[in-house]
């Protein structure tokens, strides 16, 4: 008899791993929804509104389908969670359907996403699609209220659109979803994930661009369905091509960005060094670049003392200082291991010099958490700049050895400072090699 089988694996369930505060609010989410679908079904619902249901899910379907592949690498390319692509077809179903077809809808497309995508990741367990199926239940029902209230379902249902009141309408039951959807997801990742900064709760700008993209889309279907339900047929062919643009994005964006820190990685930054260098002498007046190159002081100390896992914390930590410390436009990268680097366009010397000891004390003022009740503190960093032009070198690779040689010096005179690369060359920099001359 296998019949009770399932069961023992209940308390295994990967949810319990939760926090207390975080499992009660998934199963606060999870429950409502079901309250929700419940309620939703005490109310009438007109024969087209099924066949309009039926009409959205199976374009939902077959986006997905022909985009599950896409959505597989975008999954497995994300380290957050990330705009999925279904808000198109749940907000045109909250806009022209009632309460029970429009939740019954989100439920089979998020079943149908689950079935084709989900099931095969393993980090990624169950209850974390169900969860965000009742966060957008809860989302749709919320745009289609204001759909109902302002008259605008009624209006799309009967074929006459009324102009500027429904687009007013179609705005409200937009910001609604949006709203709803960004505060359940915001309160979920702060209570499971430790956040750099606030924003990361709330996802970024191109994240909440796109999702407000999927509305107006979400919108232009719910006008079509309403004059008839195969005029939504053609943005299946709209929303894979979007899909296909965003995996695009999406891969050009990690093949830039180091993804320990989210720094540009030393390829991308090399290349846009010698792009700005190249803009730089091609200037018909005079102008500077400066360069940094920055290496924390002992770093490995802080491996050795506390794991790599808060050695990571660490340089996340230095990584996020740099960024806040360096102007707008200024572009750091990540070399690897715990070196940075810092591109300055049109910097003069001494604003240069203002900037890294700005660096160096934003880096010496870090108190990281070591997960284990303690605090890091008291990092260092030494510093080497260079100046182009002072530094004669025609290259990228020249200007940097020469910061690279005045970060040498910093480290030989005592670590957690400023040297600056000589104005005269008397011989060829060479890069310093720290790990076989400088113990940290």
């Amino acid at each position: 008899m296998r019949t009770g089988a399932p069961w023992r694996a209940v308390p295994g369930w990967s949810l319990w791993s939760l926090s207390a505060r975080a499992l009660a609010y998934v199963l606060l989410v999870d429950s409502g929804a079901v309250l929700a679908v419940v309620l939703s079904a005490l109310g009438p619902v007109p024969a087209r509104s099924w066949a309009v249901a039926a009409v959205l899910a199976g374009c939902a379907g077959a986006h997905l389908h022909f985009s599950r592949w896409i959505e597989r690498i975008r999954r497995d390319h994300s380290h957050l969670p990330h705009v999925d692509l279904c808000s198109i077809w749940i907000f045109a179903g909250a806009l022209v359907l009632p309460p029970l077809p429009a939740v019954l809808l989100v439920a089979t497309i998020y079943l149908h996403r689950w079935w084709v995508v989900g099931r095969w990741d393993a980090s990624r367990p169950p209850h974390r699609c169900l969860f965000t199926g009742s966060m957008m239940v809860l989302a749709a029902l919320a745009a289609n209220g204001v759909s109902a209230a302002t008259g605008l379902r009624g209006h799309l249902m009967a074929g006459r659109p009324s102009g500027v009141l429904d687009l007013v309408g179609i705005i409200g039951a937009g910001a609604a979803q949006w709203g709803v959807n960004s505060l359940l997801v915001g309160i979920v990742i702060a209570l499971t994930v430790k956040l750099r900064k606030i924003g990361e709760a709330v996802g970024s700008g191109a994240d909440n661009l796109l999702e407000i993209g999927q509305l107006a889309l979400g919108s232009f279907v719910a006008l079509a369905v309403a004059w008839w339900p195969g005029f939504a047929a053609p943005m299946v062919v709209a929303a894979v091509a979007l899909h296909r643009t965003v995996l695009i994005h999406q891969l050009e964006l990690a093949a830039r960005t180091d993804n320990k820190t989210g720094l540009l990685n030393a390829e991308a930054w090399h290349l846009q060094a010698r792009l700005e260098l190249q803009r730089t002498r091609a200037r018909q007046t005079p102008s500077t670049l400066g360069l940094f190159m920055i290496d924390v002081d002992h770093f490995k100390d802080v491996n050795d003392r506390y794991g790599h896992q808060v050695g990571d914390s660490v340089l996340r930590a230095i990584a996020d200082a740099l960024s806040s410390s360096v102007r707008r436009g200024d572009s750091v990268g990540r070399f690897g291991g715990e070196e940075f680097a810092v591109l300055l366009p049109m910097v003069e010397r001494t604003e240069a010099l203002l900037i890294a000891e700005r660096v160096r004390s934003q880096v010496l003022g870090l108190k990281i958490d070591d997960s284990a009740g303690g605090v890091v503190t008291g990092l260092g960093v030494s510093i080497g700049v260079a100046i182009w032009p002072e530094v004669d070198e025609d290259t990228v690779e020249g200007v940097l050895a020469a910061a690279d040689s005045a970060l040498y010096e910093a480290k030989r005179l005592g670590r957690d400072q400023v040297q600056v690369a000589g104005v005269v060359r008397r011989l060829r920099w060479v890069p310093a090699v720290r790990r076989g001359q400088v113990v940290d």
